[in-house]
């Protein structure tokens, strides 16, 4: 295992959530760490300086800058902006390529790159699709890098995935067949990972690493929710018609193809032994069944 990185870590996306993720755990290790901020005005780039982030300022489009911002770095984390529309997947490879290309000319030592489940082939979803093209553009750079391939994040079940409380039973809807397994990760764990790979803590010998913490059926999915409630629980599949667009159908028909593949759980824990699986994330997110009781 390589000397564990001292210096300066550059990240791009640092205001996002798993950009956000991944400064948490580099500061948890006393890491110095270099946002690069289109706004360093903005609430959430004071906030990452008022923790004694560095703030770059840098234009996508301004090749000087993003190498200006990249100089004397010994590692760099980025991702690119989450894709709804085609004109968007276009400008995220138009970025992607850039911050590549601003690599290379400041002579970053090592990059990791925040990709997406999958993307080590061409999947017939654009805004997953461009991740692999940005890989591929990666891997020619001849840079030494990591690819980090999220699954679906366990935080979705806070949000658009979230269970309802229906009669006194959990309730779980997703347009995923209920035999189908899907695999998901936390956004902490994301950000974990990725620190370990870029402080040289934790090496990936095959250049990819495919963060799963967690694979579980749909009615298993409800019945851990049900279990924290105390409740009992359904799952009920939805067809894709439900989907507000094009992208999203793509994209959960690849979770269900994903489910194809086997998963090694053992990979993502020996990079951070503490990753959560979902039982573990819904305990340490203290998450409490919903409010809003149907039909009462």
């Amino acid at each position: 295992m390589s000397t564990q990185t001292t210096g300066t870590i550059a990240v791009f996306g640092a205001t996002g959530q798993q950009g956000g993720a991944v400064v948490d755990a580099l500061l948890d290790h006393k890491a110095r760490v270099r946002a690069l901020v289109r706004n360093p005005q903005s609430d959430r780039a004071q906030a990452l300086a008022a923790r004694g982030v560095e703030l770059a300022v840098i234009r996508a489009d301004d090749p000087a800058s993003l190498a200006a911002a990249l100089a004397t770095v010994e590692g760099f984390y980025f991702m690119t902006p989450e894709a709804n529309s085609l004109e968007e997947v276009e400008a995220e490879i138009r970025i992607g390529t850039a911050l590549v290309d601003a690599a290379v000319e400041a002579g970053v030592p090592h990059v990791v790159f925040n990709s997406v489940f999958g993307a080590d082939r061409e999947s017939g979803v654009p805004h997953h699709d461009s991740k692999h093209w940005i890989e591929e553009h990666l891997r020619k750079s001849g840079l030494r890098a990591v690819m980090v391939r999220p699954t679906a994040f366990m935080e979705n079940f806070a949000s658009v995935m979230a269970p309802s409380l229906e009669h006194g039973e959990i309730v779980l809807r997703l347009p995923l067949p209920e035999d189908v397994a899907l695999k998901m990760i936390s956004v902490r764990d994301v950000g974990r990972v990725a620190a370990a790979l870029l402080l040289d803590t934790a090496e990936a010998p095959s250049g990819a690493v495919e963060l799963v913490g967690d694979e579980l059926t749909g009615p298993q999915i409800a019945a851990a929710f049900g279990a924290r409630a105390g409740l009992p629980a359904r799952y009920e599949a939805l067809p894709l018609s439900v989907l507000p667009n094009d992208l999203d159908k793509a994209m959960f028909r690849q979770f269900a193809e994903a489910a194809e593949d086997p998963s090694d759980l053992a990979v993502v824990r020996s990079i951070e032994p503490a990753t959560l699986d979902l039982v573990e994330w819904i305990r340490a997110t203290g998450w409490t069944a919903p409010t809003n009781v149907a039909g009462s």
